[in-house]
């Protein structure tokens, strides 16, 4: 029997399979607002299959931003495109989820296909200009990179209320699944990580002092995320050197994470140009593994995972309780129904169910096609 089609409840909310779609930037927004492109790319994977959809790094305001295409929900005006979003989903039988995030040392670049650099002349001639970016430390991610201010205490304050108030806007958006984002280098895992992370005061040094901010942001959004609802966290469970944040560190930061009543680790890694990892099939899966296993929370598991028999044996196994799809998902937004339709059926909706039934009949009538 198929166990990665069997429902998860988080909470008061069931997914009604363990597959997920992992949030992919689509750099296709203007001013944060999500466009008729966002709400027929998400559609496509409600109906595909997927149990839990969750949106792409949508920033909690302006200067959050990757980039200039960057969703956001730093505006109440925010909300409406993003609803149509979670509304859709959950009229197919998707659980819509979010994810907010701030991409401190590495906004203001370009979008991934038109350079994934720094913004240069040719940007400006369309009317992009960069802006000061912020990190825990004044140190720029790449020669020729933007120089981040360091954060000072009214700035961290401000990024504190930033999620608190992007969260309220998602859970007015109609979504059931709340996601922050702390890995790839993004802000609040250059907080995590000695490799991003020199300050000197209690932000600073040590362990406790690197998870402080992300860690209140984490008890505050959960305050105000209502408690029938799960909370995620995307972690860089390594981010490629010995010298920086490890596996350990995860395993103990998802400890105290559950204690303030966050629901499942995303598991991911890197973001910081070091990869002293392996990074073949299923690459990342070990991470939720032993996240799960060590700090009994739930875990989703994503990184080259291609084949529905692999995605089985990730739920069999019990190395994590949801599979996230990124790349094969764009290649196929139908993945978790063609992947029950080798296993037995698929739940295809109505209004294409009964063309493919009808093809499959003709099908089975004309017998293979032969070259």
């Amino acid at each position: 029997m198929s166990t990665i089609f069997a429902p998860l409840t988080l909470r008061g909310i069931t997914l009604r399979n363990r597959y997920a779609l992992s949030p992919m930037c689509q750099y296709t927004a203007k001013d944060g607002y999500a466009s008729d492109y966002h709400a027929v790319h998400y559609g496509r994977f409600a109906l595909g299959g997927f149990g839990l959809l969750m949106v792409e790094a949508t920033a909690v305001s302006p200067e959050g931003r990757i980039t200039h295409g960057d969703l956001g929900l730093w505006d109440d005006a925010h909300i409406p495109g993003l609803a149509r979003i979670a509304a859709f989903a959950k009229s197919y039988g998707a659980t819509p989820g979010i994810q907010i995030a701030h991409a401190g040392p590495k906004a203001s670049i370009q979008r991934a296909f038109e350079g994934n650099g720094p913004l240069d002349a040719a940007d400006a001639a369309r009317g992009e200009h960069p802006w000061q970016v912020v990190s825990p430390s004044a140190r720029p991610v790449a020669d020729g990179w933007l120089t981040p201010d360091a954060l000072d205490a009214a700035g961290i304050a401000k990024v504190r209320a930033d999620f608190v108030a992007s969260a309220r806007r998602a859970l007015q958006a109609g979504f059931d699944v709340l996601e922050l984002h702390y890995a790839h280098g993004f802000l609040l895992n250059a907080f995590l990580s000695p490799l991003t992370n020199d300050r000197t005061d209690e932000y600073g040094g040590g362990f406790d002092n690197r998870i402080r901010l992300p860690l209140a942001i984490a008890r505050e959004v959960r305050a105000l995320w209502p408690q029938d609802k799960p909370l995620f966290v995307r972690l860089s469970a390594v981010d490629g050197s010995g010298k920086g944040w490890t596996m350990a560190d995860s395993v103990a930061f998802a400890k105290i994470l559950k204690d303030v009543g966050v629901d499942v680790i995303d598991c991911s890694s890197g973001g910081f140009n070091v990869y002293e990892y392996p990074n073949g099939y299923s690459f990342q899966v070990p991470f939720a593994a032993q996240i799960r296993r060590e700090a009994q929370i739930g875990t989703m598991a994503v990184g080259m995972i291609v084949d529905p028999r692999q995605a089985e044996a990730v739920i069999a196994s019990g190395e994590a309780d949801l599979v996230a799809l990124g790349h094969a998902a764009l290649r196929d937004p139908h993945f978790p129904l063609h992947a029950q339709q080798q296993a037995a059926h698929a739940d295809w909706n109505i209004q294409a169910g009964w063309w493919l039934a009808h093809r499959q009949n003709k099908l089975q009538q004309l017998g293979p096609w032969v070259p």
